[in-house]
């Protein structure tokens, strides 16, 4: 297929875009993402699909992404003829029929299960929303299409401008691209945040015949699902955005590394290169021009630490995923030796809006330095949890609070950029996020993870379940991550039992600087940032462990006692219930009794007690 070809069928696809939506025929969207499928949403289609079946009435079913308020899933949406479209959240098979109903009979819509409205149309290439609360703050480029199209049509993604970003590379050149990605400010979305078009520069200047592009969609921090996201609800923005960097720095083969765990995604990319196969998207002589390009899936076995450049090729390689000692860089020598490129799947989705709509565009949105916008998985004890993209810039207090609508009980911290990050506390809820200053803070941007917590949150607890979390996933090939994450973790362990004296906080501290100056790569040298950025915020927390004994959360299983309050308790049995040992007892509206020698302090009932009746006491701990 031509230039002119694939023109053609991008017009025929905007028409047939621009009949559906506005035929007299309703339009339901169903949320199909991996969230959304793990709480019901094809029980909710196919109740759906019964519905029309059993009325005889005529619609059309339309499967999306995810759009990101996971906590609303599933999400079923309907555009009747003339009208926006209105989202509905949790919605399960018994809601349908109510739902559905009002809208095909014309009468007033239910307010049940109400989300919002969307916007029609986009403001400056950025789709708008009306009245959802989540979506509303966010200015979405990356994930523009993610929720408003179904990911196995391609004809969907080229009426949304699909492959112009690739058709404007292909006219521009390689140094021209090079030259455009310089200008709009990108930077990799994979962690470091490295200028894009220097990486690529490097490796075009290599003097070989055969270079490498990899997309790294080994997303492995706890809690993370932006890269996963994006390829289920758009693959075809990061395979366009791996076309126009394999024409940028020569490539003619690339991968997509992508773990095994994330089966729907998988599924998705194999249905999108398929897809691009047949409309010459791939192969040889691509759209007429003197570019050849293929790809590859190559699926991971799970391991953290091939998220690293040297450890993700040699797993390609069908070695064991360990990091090598750089230089020399990958895109100097990489995969079997030759230059490389390794991008993240957001770096690589961002390139196809830098292309279509240039880069003086894109460089309008962030800071001078961070330019552009960022994907996050907003998750922990935020009252809206989900996948969102905001202007770099941004602060903390506007993700958390406006975005995510704060926290249940007192904001205690955030943790930035999963288990490598930092933990940040009230302090720095206006802190811009930016590289500079999370940086400056002692986090990190990483791959986009944010993690916040409230009072019930312990921090020294928190800091030891990431830095097991690291210590677990080392490859063991360097000494200081091998051995000094071990026994950080130990030291940790200390604490949160009450056996830790003051000396050990030093120990830990100075322990953490050698880890980081001395591993080989960057599992190793950023694992010890929770500790530290938790040691130099929470201090207080720390002491309070180690000389009273006591465990300000109330977490700590070894320093903490639960009882029952008589004057507070009333008998509501809620507690009871949920104990899953049977050491709560009594009868009902009047106050409980706890037996103690049965209590296992899995603080069922005191995260679940409404009338502060549960109280968790230190265990006084004998010297």
């Amino acid at each position: 297929m031509n230039k002119k070809a694939i023109d053609q069928r991008r017009q025929q696809a905007a028409a047939a875009w621009d009949a559906r939506e506005s035929s007299a025929v309703p339009q339901i969207y169903i949320g199909a993402g991996s969230c959304g499928l793990a709480a019901g949403a094809a029980e909710t289609q196919q109740a759906a699909v019964d519905y029309l079946k059993e009325r005889n009435a005529e619609a059309r079913i339309i499967q999306v992404g995810c759009i990101g308020p996971c906590y609303l899933e599933p999400l079923m949406d309907i555009r009747m003829p003339g009208r926006s479209r209105i989202s509905y959240s949790n919605v399960g098979p018994k809601d349908v029929s109510r739902i559905l109903g009002a809208f095909l009979d014309g009468r007033e819509i239910p307010k049940g299960h109400l989300a919002g409205h969307f916007g029609d149309g986009e403001l400056a290439g950025v789709p708008r929303f009306y009245d959802l609360p989540m979506l509303k703050p966010q200015v979405r480029i990356v994930l523009r299409n993610c929720g408003l199209i179904d990911p196995d049509d391609l004809d969907q993604y080229l009426a949304r401008d699909g492959y112009k970003g690739f058709e404007k590379a292909l006219g521009l050149g390689w140094q021209g691209v090079i030259d455009e990605v310089k200008r709009s400010g990108l930077r990799g979305r994979g962690g470091a945040g490295f200028p894009t078009w220097r990486k690529w520069t490097t490796c075009r200047e290599q003097e070989s015949g055969q270079r490498y592009l990899i997309c790294n969609a080994d997303e492995g921090d706890p809690g993370a699902f932006m890269n996963r996201s994006l390829i289920e609800g758009d693959p075809h923005a990061v395979l366009e955005g791996m076309l126009i960097a394999a024409f940028a720095i020569g490539a003619s083969q690339g991968y997509v590394y992508i773990r095994a765990e994330y089966p729907l995604a998988i599924k998705r990319l194999k249905t999108a290169i398929a897809r691009m196969r047949e409309a010459g998207l791939l192969g040889d002589r691509i759209l007429g021009s003197d570019f050849s390009f293929d790809l590859k899936i190559k699926e991971g076995a799970g391991a953290f630490v091939c998220g690293e450049e040297t450890a993700l090729i040699a797993s390609i390689e069908g070695k064991r995923g360990m990091p090598r000692t750089r230089p020399p860089f990958p895109a100097i020598s990489g995969l079997k030796g030759k230059p490389t490129i390794i991008n993240n799947v957001e770096t690589l989705g961002t390139l196809p809006a830098i292309l279509r709509n240039g880069a003086d565009w894109y460089a309008g949105f962030g800071t001078e330095k961070s330019k552009g916008t960022k994907t996050f998985s907003l998750v922990g004890k935020v009252r809206r949890t989900g996948l969102i993209e905001v202007p770099l810039g941004t602060s903390l207090r506007t993700v958390i609070f406006d975005i995510g609508g704060g926290t249940q009980k007192p904001f205690k911290a955030v943790q930035s950029g999963g288990p490598s990050g930092g933990c940040l506390s009230e302090e720095f809820l206006d802190l811009p996020i930016d590289y500079e200053h999370l940086a400056e803070a002692g986090a990190i941007m990483g791959s986009g993870g944010l993690i916040v917590v409230d009072s019930d949150t312990c921090i020294v607890d928190m800091a030891k379940y990431f830095l097991s979390f690291t210590q677990m996933e080392s490859c063991g090939k360097c000494v200081p991550c091998r051995v000094g994450t071990r026994h950080m973790v130990q030291i940790l362990e200390k604490i949160c039992d009450g056996r830790a004296e003051l000396a050990d906080l030093d120990k830990l501290e100075k322990l953490g600087h050698v880890v980081k100056s001395g591993s080989l790569c960057g599992l190793g040298s950023t694992a010890p940032n929770p500790a530290l950025s938790t040691m130099k915020y929470f201090r207080p927390e720390f002491i309070a462990h180690i000389k009273d004994h006591r465990c300000p959360a109330v977490t700590c299983k070894n320093l903490v006692t639960y009882r029952i309050l008589p004057g507070k308790c009333t008998g509501c049995q809620r507690c009871v219930k949920v104990c899953p040992t049977a050491a709560i007892s009594g009868p009902r509206s009047e106050p409980h009794n706890l037996d103690e020698s049965k209590c296992i302090k899995c603080r069922a009932c005191y995260e679940i007690c409404r009338f502060d009746a549960i109280a968790g006491d230190a265990i006084v701990i004998e010297s």
